[in-house]
């Protein structure tokens, strides 16, 4: 079985909530997949598919420093959208729903406004929401023969889930959209601060 075949099986396999994750996920390399359920599809605006997947991607040192961590901050108090681009695409499709506004992820040093980040307050609420909608399954990729990069490549192009942009044919319709007006938001809001001072 090759390294995509067995990470595939293993990603349909068991979905853990992000309480049960904690116990669950492995703390190595792998790829993961986030699921949703049937009302995080329609919050996110998105035709809910039948398997339910909405994201994929890789950790290269952690699957629990990267997911649990990190995109799903099950501290919430250490949540950050800013430093997670699947964060932002779900803040950005939640926009309206949640009433979640982008600020520059480095509030000191305003800058890159594609990567915008939260309030603190927008970060816990995001977090309550993705607790609450959202579940993951895990691939550790021990014995792994090749870049996990690959891995992750290939199911990507397999499978096209919704939330990814980079590398996938079909990424959710108005997703680039909804990220670039929280980018402007982030950087109207520098603007705003700058005229303040």
């Amino acid at each position: 079985m090759t390294d995509d075949e067995s990470a595939r099986a293993a990603l349909r396999g068991p979905r853990w909530s992000i309480t049960d994750a904690a116990a669950n996920v492995p703390d190595s390399p792998g790829v993961y997949a986030i699921y949703g359920n049937d009302q995080a599809w329609s919050q996110l605006g998105l035709e809910r598919r039948a398997d339910a997947l909405l994201y994929v991607g890789k950790a290269e040192d952690s699957l629990v420093r990267r997911e649990l961590r990190g995109h799903f901050a099950a501290a919430t108090q250490r949540a950050r959208t800013g430093s997670s681009t699947v964060r932002r695409s779900f803040a950005a499709l939640l926009h309206d729903t949640l009433g979640l506004r982008g600020v520059p992820r480095n509030l000191a040093k305003p800058g890159y406004f594609g990567n915008f980040g939260l309030s603190s307050e927008h970060d816990v609420l995001l977090t309550g929401w993705m607790h609450e909608h959202l579940t993951l399954a895990v691939w550790p990729a021990s014995g792994l023969t090749g870049p996990l990069r690959y891995t992750e490549s290939a199911i990507i192009i397999r499978w096209t889930p919704p939330l990814n942009l980079a590398g996938n044919p079909r990424p959710a319709p108005g997703l680039s959209a909804a990220r670039a007006r929280m980018a402007a938001e982030a950087r109207a809001w520098s603007a705003g601060q700058r005229l303040e001072s």
